[in-house]
């Protein structure tokens, strides 16, 4: 096996695509910035993916609820089991560090549910159901909870929870013996901000989340306090677009490069794909560009393992598109035509041979 060998993982809805396939699995051209699918996976509208810390499986949410595969040296998938949340549809999913637990967060029923992993990575038994409850400040979408986003702190102390909706990220104590959750505190987002997705710094000294209708990635420290307490202190509030009026537009997904040290979102609505630098000792971020995506509603957007080129998922156009960057100059330029995957939702690149 060559070293430094990828496969990318891109989910998918299949509703209306005429095509059973919510799981595309693609050779990775890291010198040309360009995949070429190897695999489809029967799956019913793969909403969201994840891949376990020990990078062995896959899970995936869907329909019925979760399934999960085992990842070959290959990295095709190869099925394990499915799981039933006992609720309306996820649209999040994450591990624990340990790959002993994995999060769902439920943005229709505002809910999260917990689930034991098994030493196969197969989908064990659910051992918490946690809702969300209050009423926001607006009618529309941000009057009731809407669980957009579960990660643990890279300590695994803790879960946080994204409240869209409400404007606030729960922060949950995990007991890692019961798989039980406790609420002990919050961190508040301005009205109407909508926090939707999160990401920590490699060291876990820092927390960014973007937030979808203000269309900004808010910074914050995370240290432990008194008590083994946590507390997250705003350092900074960044804007995801060059425009000063917002209007018509939403952040979508925030990613990271697998050094740490870019962060990427998207703006639906201009259809652009903003790309930060993360200063390694302070956290703050410095936008490198924000150009168009050649693309509709890019819902994720990603960068290639060597940072020098970019690739967008555009839902609503039904495409991927590729780019080559160059961070220096600011620049997104165009690498080679689209491909077509019908309404996806998230990507992953997996290295082969790092398991």
């Amino acid at each position: 096996m060559a070293k430094n060998s990828y496969v990318a993982y891109v989910s998918s809805y299949t509703v209306g695509s005429g095509t059973d396939y919510g799981i595309r699995v693609y050779d990775v051209d890291v010198k040309k910035g360009r995949m070429s699918e190897k695999e489809a996976v029967r799956i019913t509208n793969s909403s969201y993916i994840t891949i376990s810390r020990s990078r062995k499986n896959l899970y995936s949410i869907t329909d019925a609820g979760l399934e999960s595969y085992s990842i070959g040296e290959d990295g095709s998938l190869s099925f394990l089991n499915e799981a039933s949340i006992h609720g309306m549809r996820g649209c999040y999913l994450s591990c624990s560090r340990d790959d002993k637990y994995l999060f769902c967060a439920g943005y229709h029923d505002a809910k999260i549910t917990v689930l034991s992993l098994k030493k196969s990575g197969a989908i064990g038994e659910i051992t918490d159901e946690v809702y969300h409850k209050g009423l926001g400040m607006t009618a529309g979408r941000n009057f009731l909870p809407h669980v957009q986003c579960v990660k643990m702190t890279r300590d695994n102390k803790f879960l946080l929870a994204c409240d869209l909706g409400m404007d606030r990220i729960i922060v949950y104590r995990f007991n890692h013996e019961t798989g039980k959750l406790k609420e002990i505190d919050a961190i508040h987002s301005d009205q109407e901000s909508a926090p939707r997705h999160m990401q920590f710094s490699k060291d876990g000294k820092y927390l960014y989340v973007v937030h979808e209708q203000s269309c900004q990635i808010g910074v914050y420290e995370y240290k432990l306090g008194k008590d083994d307490m946590p507390e997250f202190e705003e350092i900074q509030m960044i804007s995801t677009t060059n425009e000063k009026d917002i209007h018509g537009n939403v952040a979508s997904a925030l990613t990271k490069s697998q050094d740490y040290k870019y962060f990427i979102s998207s703006n639906v609505g201009e259809n652009t794909v903003s790309v930060f630098t993360a200063d390694q000792k302070t956290g703050l971020l410095t936008m490198n560009l924000c150009l168009p995506v050649a693309g509709q509603y890019p819902k994720d957007a990603i960068l290639f393992p060597d940072n020098k080129h970019l690739v967008s998922l555009n839902h609503e156009s039904n495409s991927m598109t590729f780019f080559a960057v160059d961070m220096e100059k600011g620049t997104l330029i165009m690498n080679g035509p689209e491909i077509k995957v019908d309404q996806p939702n998230c990507i992953i690149f997996h290295e082969l041979g790092r398991a």
